[in-house]
């Protein structure tokens, strides 16, 4: 990935973050949102995915739904969304990117991953229109 790609997918993803809800931006306080380019071959090894583009975003952690005070001494939560992924699905058929697209795309991955982080199922998502 060069550099005008990802100076491109951050200012898209500065102004998502600008119009979140304010209670995701509360949930961020607590679950940090890390952007990295590509998954790591582990994660991909883990969620089974075959081609680095095709995750946009994780959630690891444990759902606030199902925390308990057992639970302590856990790595702590975080969303990771990635560049490679999202700008992928925001390509132009003649090249380049679709702007209006990747803010899109960027959004829905934010809010589909809190989403998780709130106990949301991937079915819960998809009826919300975040799946």
């Amino acid at each position: 990935m060069d550099d005008q790609d990802r100076q491109f997918f951050d200012e898209q993803i500065e102004a998502v973050l600008a119009l979140l809800p304010t209670q995701v931006r509360d949930f961020m306080n607590e679950v940090p949102l890390i952007v990295e380019d590509y998954p790591s071959p582990q994660v991909m090894r883990q969620m089974r995915i075959r081609h680095p583009a095709h995750l946009y975003g994780l959630y690891t952690g444990i759902p606030r739904t199902k925390r308990s005070v057992e639970q302590s001494g856990v790595p702590n939560d975080v969303v990771t969304i990635y560049r490679l992924g999202l700008l992928t699905k925001a390509r132009k058929r003649g090249g380049g990117y679709d702007a209006a697209r990747l803010y899109e795309q960027i959004r829905r991955t934010i809010l589909h991953e809190y989403g998780h982080h709130v106990g949301l199922t991937e079915q819960d998502l998809r009826d919300l229109g975040y799946g």
